[in-house]
C-alpha cells in the first residue's frame, strides 16, 4: 500500500512538472509569435533595394575601369606575358571555379572577400574582379574600394562573356577547352521521357 501511494505521489507531481513545461513554452512561443513581423509574401520592396544596392555599388568603378571582354582579353594577354602587372580574380564558388576558369587566373570566393588585405597586401596593386555575370564582380569591387584599394577593376562581362567569345577555359582533369553550349544548369535529359540520358554513375554530385 505504501509503495502504491509514494507511486501516486510521483506521478501526480512528474505530471505537474510536465504541464508547467509545456505551458511555459506555450507562453514563450505566443511571445515569439507576437514579437515577429508578419511574412510579406510579396518581395517587391526587396528586389528593387537589392536592385538599388547593385546600382550603387557599380559607380565605384570610373568608366575607364569597366571591362568589356575585348579588352579584358587583351589584359589578360599581356598580364600572361608578363607586360603587365595585375591581380585577375575570379570571385566565383570553389566548385564553379575548379570545373572551369581561365587559364592563369587568381581565385578567391566572393563569400571570403575579408581575406583579400591577407592575400594582396600592396592597395595599389590591380585587381580585375570578375565572377559568372556581373553581380558578384561589383559587390566586392565596392567592398575592396572600402578596405582602402585604389586599383580596382570591373570585368563585368564575367566568365559567361569569355565563353560566349569562343574563349578557352581549363581545369585540372581536361586541359584547355572551349565550351560549345553553355547552361547556367546543365543536365542530361531526355527532353522527351524528361529522365537521366545516363543509366549507371556510381557517384553523382549534382
Amino acid at each position: 500500500m505504501k509503495k502504491l501511494f509514494i507511486f501516486a505521489v510521483v506521478t501526480i507531481f512528474t505530471l505537474t512538472v510536465f504541464g508547467c513545461a509545456m505551458g511555459n513554452r506555450s507562453a514563450v512561443l505566443a511571445d515569439s509569435a507576437a514579437d515577429s513581423p508578419a511574412v510579406d509574401a510579396d518581395p517587391t520592396m526587396l528586389i528593387k533595394n537589392e536592385e538599388e544596392a547593385w546600382e550603387k555599388a557599380t559607380t565605384v568603378f570610373p568608366a575607364e575601369r569597366q571591362l568589356n571582354v575585348q579588352q579584358f582579353k587583351e589584359l589578360h594577354e599581356k598580364v600572361m606575358a608578363g607586360q603587365e602587372q595585375a591581380y585577375l580574380v575570379d570571385l566565383r564558388t570553389h566548385p564553379e571555379f575548379y570545373a572551369a576558369h581561365i587559364p592563369g587566373t587568381d581565385h578567391i570566393h566572393a563569400g571570403h572577400m575579408y581575406t583579400f588585405p591577407k592575400k594582396i597586401k600592396n592597395k595599389d596593386a590591380k585587381i580585375v574582379l570578375w565572377c559568372r555575370t556581373h553581380k558578384r564582380g561589383a559587390y566586392v569591387g565596392e567592398r575592396l574600394i572600402q578596405y582602402g584599394y585604389n586599383n580596382v577593376w570591373w570585368y563585368k562581362d564575367g566568365i559567361v562573356g569569355w565563353i560566349n567569345a569562343g574563349h578557352p577555359l581549363c581545369n585540372q582533369f581536361m586541359g584547355l577547352f572551349k565550351v560549345t553550349d553553355y547552361h547556367k544548369y546543365f543536365m542530361e535529359i531526355d527532353p522527351k521521357t524528361k529522365k537521366p540520358l545516363y543509366r549507371i554513375r556510381e557517384f553523382h554530385p549534382y
